[in-house]
């Protein structure tokens, strides 16, 4: 697909699906995108058929091709992750540490930062070991601990290595003081696995918090007197993750989340997959299997224990069952998680690599962009 120029039905690009747009293809790369009445005269157009869009940015990847990142917590282990989501079309991931021992968020720390330059890496998701044990979920209660100075030193040499960190903490184990001290540094204090007050909510993202880890699940829900941390996090202007794979939450439920929020665009789909997305049907989590059964992970007393699906199948379920458009469903995917890590060129086409975009079809769909260039149109 050298130096050639390509019109699909429609681009999803910054944001926005837009029609009627051309795109000069050079080297492998995104070189120009334009109007198609822009296009200089002479050029041969090629059609491209279906909604060309960047892959997926998910901010929430525990694992992925049989790798668990806890158990790999070294540069291989990141590779291998993201290799198997990159075939579901996800082209940007945050490796996900949920909560271990101060040796092991050492290894994934000196991992990150050898990885920061690596294909796909979009940065580090901390999950824990600072939350709450009333809401820790699978995580280990042996691990569970308050804001140490190990915490702290680790973060220091992510941020000062230049990656980019993001932190899952209960509000109300850590203070907010502690928190405006984290986001100075830059990192983003996202809340979650806590059964904070609204109160203690709103005091955090006062403080600099600016996101909500996986909505509904493992924190204070709400209630009519007692929005929880729930009702805090619908009702805020903070980035707001959710998963959305009929398992976790109900689709009703995240519809009106996406319906109730006070600012557009805020939302944010994540897959918090597993390393059963493409790789066996079962993983060792702390000691104990966690096998695949009726398209949920469950532990040996059927416990639910992660997430089995992609951003692409989150993708699929907000256009069927929830009943967003697809112009909303690929905002959370992309733009909004883009938005959030600072880092907007992942949510736009010009200057990416053809490897890094992909094309939807009217039954939802992917194909990468290689090979789908159909015919010449003029």
């Amino acid at each position: 697909m050298a130096n050639v120029w390509i019109v699909p039905d429609s681009v999803f690009d910054a944001g926005t699906l837009q029609q009627g747009r051309a795109l000069r293809l050079e080297d492998g790369q995104v070189t120009t995108i334009c109007d198609l009445a822009a296009v200089p005269q002479g050029q041969r157009l090629h059609a491209v058929a279906g909604v060309l869009t960047p892959g997926f940015v998910d901010l929430q990847i525990n694992g992925g091709g049989g790798v668990l990142f806890n158990q790999s917590p070294d540069p291989a282990g990141i590779a291998a992750i993201a290799a198997a989501h990159r075939r579901f079309g996800t082209v940007a991931l945050m490796p996900t540490l949920i909560t271990d021992a101060p040796a092991v968020l050492a290894h994934a720390a000196k991992a990150a930062i050898a990885a920061r330059a690596s294909r796909g890496f979009a940065g580090l998701h901390i999950e824990g070991p600072h939350i709450a044990l009333s809401r820790r979920g699978t995580h280990a209660a042996a691990f569970v601990r308050p804001l140490d100075d190990v915490t702290l030193e680790t973060l220091h040499d992510l941020r000062a290595a230049g990656v980019t960190v993001m932190m899952t903490l209960a509000p109300e184990i850590v203070t907010p003081d502690q928190i405006a001290a984290l986001t100075a540094i830059g990192i983003i204090v996202s809340l979650g696995h806590s059964d904070a007050t609204a109160e203690q909510a709103n005091a955090a993202f006062a403080a600099g918090a600016r996101s909500v880890t996986h909505l509904f699940n493992a924190m204070s829900q709400m209630q009519g007197r007692a929005p929880g941390l729930v009702g805090a996090a619908i009702n805020s202007d903070v980035y707001v993750g959710i998963i959305c794979d009929g398992v976790h939450v109900a689709d009703d439920m995240v519809a009106l989340a996406c319906r109730a929020r006070p600012v557009a665009g805020r939302m944010i789909l994540v897959s918090d997959a597993m390393p059963t997305v493409g790789g066996p049907d079962r993983f060792d989590l702390y000691g104990q299997e966690i096998r695949l059964q009726d398209a949920r992970l469950v532990d040996a007393e059927g416990n639910l224990a992660g997430a089995h699906c992609t951003m692409l199948s989150g993708v699929q379920r907000l256009v069927r069952q929830v009943g967003l458009s697809l112009e909303q469903a690929l905002h959370m995917a992309i733009t909004a998680p883009a938005t959030l890590l600072g880092a907007a060129h992942l949510g736009q086409v010009a200057w990416r690599s053809v490897d890094d975009l992909f094309v939807v079809d009217d039954a939802l769909a992917l194909r990468p962009l290689s090979g789908n260039i159909r015919r010449d149109i003029a």
